[in-house]
């Protein structure tokens, strides 16, 4: 089987240039291909997980990824998808980013001889001479098909900079560039990305006389539309520091019974054949499908050791086995004692805000042991802690453990 239906069979495809030519191409010949990564902060999040898995099974079938880091893109700002100006970032911040995207990227990507490669955009961006780049670039986009591409059009009413404007010119440049450097023959992107991806592509047909592709994948959305990712404390990223393992693991094992077989196809390598038994599991039953999709995606981004250690702590918590070694732990002093609960659960991270805090208690949802919480001024006293250590559940199957060090 072909790469491009193995993308397929596993649902990532969303749009392509020319899918004939694109199908031949990826089974005859070895290319090289590239996906672009936004530095905006210094971890990957789930947002970017997709790009990495296709950059994945492509390498797996012989094809060569560039990881473009958009140092230079990044001081302008991608609109697309977005509802207001990004903030501008130093090229110091943006460098700092790109070395820990690689970092967490050769899980998945062997960067060994040449075998992936990456570039960052502000190597040939910032130098550029802007009426040269006006006059060799400019010339060849039309500001009214422009503005029909959706990144523009949905930020219209509510102004969009001249800056954000340049953004298409700055990214089919890089195309062209990349194209010019590393024989690269195909930009690869999120669905957001389609306009820009067909700049690009006619952008080196007019400059060089040759064909470009593109193929645009799915958005990481739930069944009902919603942005996959997103947890109370915001973003879920692949930084363990930033969201640990086992909460990683929690928010897969959590999924809607309708997303798991997607969830299982897009972001893990088991057999499609697995997939589909998997997903086809019904009632009680599909608990062993989110789980093994946990188990494996965890595994993916943190490692075989982390994804048992998250495995172990959260059967034990919801078997009742009460090992909570592997639990997510906070350490608190000896003087929180009598400290109001909402104070310390907002000190220590494992909420966000008092607010949400206390709409958590006024829906039933904070638990002190198997005790619920109905007072929003709940008091932590020395009773409550056994060996020094309490444990702290949101929701259903959310747990924390507070020990006094």
């Amino acid at each position: 089987m072909s790469v491009l239906n193995t993308l397929k069979e596993r649902g990532f495809i969303q749009q392509l240039t020319h899918e004939e030519e694109i199908g031949e191409l990826l089974a005859k010949e070895k290319i090289t291909f590239y996906i672009g990564f936004d530095p905006t902060a210094d971890s990957l999040h789930v947002g970017h997980f997709l790009g990495m898995m296709v950059m994945a099974h492509m390498q797996q079938a012989g094809h060569r990824p560039i990881c473009l880091i958009g140092g230079g893109t990044a001081m302008v700002g991608d609109p697309s998808g977005k509802a207001d100006m990004r903030k501008m970032m130093t090229t110091e911040t943006i460098a700092h980013n790109g070395e820990r995207f690689k970092k967490q990227m050769q899980r998945f990507i062997d960067f060994s001889d040449d075998k992936a490669l990456m570039a960052n955009n502000a190597e040939w961006l910032l130098t550029l001479n802007y009426v040269q780049f006006l006059r060799d670039i400019g010339v060849h986009f039309s500001v009214n098909r422009m503005l029909t591409a959706e990144c523009f059009k949905q930020r219209l009413d509510k102004g969009l900079s001249f800056l954000e404007f340049n953004y298409m010119l700055m990214q089919g440049y890089d195309f062209l560039e990349l194209n010019r450097r590393f024989d690269c023959i195909m930009q690869m992107g999120g669905d957001d990305q389609w306009s820009n991806i067909l700049a690009g592509a006619d952008l080196i047909r007019r400059k060089e006389g040759k064909l470009a592709y593109g193929l645009t994948f799915t958005l990481l959305t739930t069944s009902d539309g919603r942005k996959m990712g997103k947890t109370e404390k915001g973003a879920l990223w692949l930084d363990a520091e930033k969201t640990s393992p086992y909460d990683f693991y929690q928010y897969w094992r959590n999924v809607d019974d309708a997303d798991v077989e997607k969830c299982l196809a897009l972001l893990t390598f088991l057999p499609m054949a697995e997939v589909r038994r998997l997903g086809a599991l019904k009632d009680k039953e599909i608990n062993i499908a989110k789980k093994t999709l946990a188990f494996e995606v965890t595994k993916l981004i943190h490692g075989q050791y982390e994804a048992e250690k998250a495995q172990q702590a959260a059967e034990a918590l919801f078997g009742g086995a009460g090992k909570l070694d592997n639990a997510p732990t906070v350490a608190v002093t000896a003087d929180t004692i009598g400290a109001k609960l909402l104070d310390v659960l907002v000190s220590t991270g494992i909420i966000p805000s008092k607010s949400e805090g206390r709409r958590l208690i006024q829906q039933g949802g904070l638990y002190v042991g198997d005790a619920k919480v109905a007072d929003p001024d709940f008091l932590l006293a020395a009773g409550l802690f056994e060996n020094n250590s309490l444990l702290v559940r949101k929701g259903k199957k959310n747990y924390h453990r507070i020990i006094i060090k």
